[in-house]
């Protein structure tokens, strides 16, 4: 039985819902699409506050517009009950490292998928891209954006 069904979501748009129990560690789905280079994710990036952009290492992005499969409706959470997972290639080629979306924790049938997108920004976040990237998961513990400012606490 597939563990997930993708339908609406209350937190934004299409998400991606549990259809069984899935335990915690769990790998659920892979995150596919089109191989580009962080070089060709920049030119073509337009601020929408909506992408299926996934950073898979220091030379590869995925982008699930091209290629992908449901994966690329898992909403963010700031209490997510999911994470992201790279594996490797064999061979060590960077272009072939796959990326995975795992369960943290016990997640019952019928709850919604989610993880944290891990959106940063080295520049204060403005209040246009605080309205952008609004975030609408309802945790007890939500930043009210998707993305997060890095510090220099090093």
């Amino acid at each position: 039985m597939t563990a997930y069904v993708v339908r609406e979501s209350p937190i934004h748009g299409r998400g991606v819902f549990a259809t069984r129990d899935i335990e915690p560690g769990e790998v659920i789905v892979e995150y596919t699409g089109r191989r580009i280079t962080h070089e060709q994710a920049e030119a073509e990036w337009v601020e929408t506050g909506h992408t299926f952009l996934f950073t898979l290492n220091d030379q590869y992005v995925i982008d699930a517009s091209v290629d992908g499969n449901e994966s690329r409706w898992i909403n963010h959470s700031c209490d997510p009950n999911c994470e992201s997972d790279s594996v490797t290639s064999p061979d060590g080629d960077p272009a072939k490292e796959r990326m995975y979306i795992q369960a943290l924790r016990p997640i019952q049938a019928g709850e919604e998928l989610t993880y944290d997108y891990g959106i940063t920004t080295d520049e204060p976040i403005t209040e246009a891209e605080r309205l952008l990237w609004a975030c609408h998961c309802g945790a007890p513990n939500c930043r009210g954006v998707m993305l997060e400012a890095e510090t220099d606490d090093a």
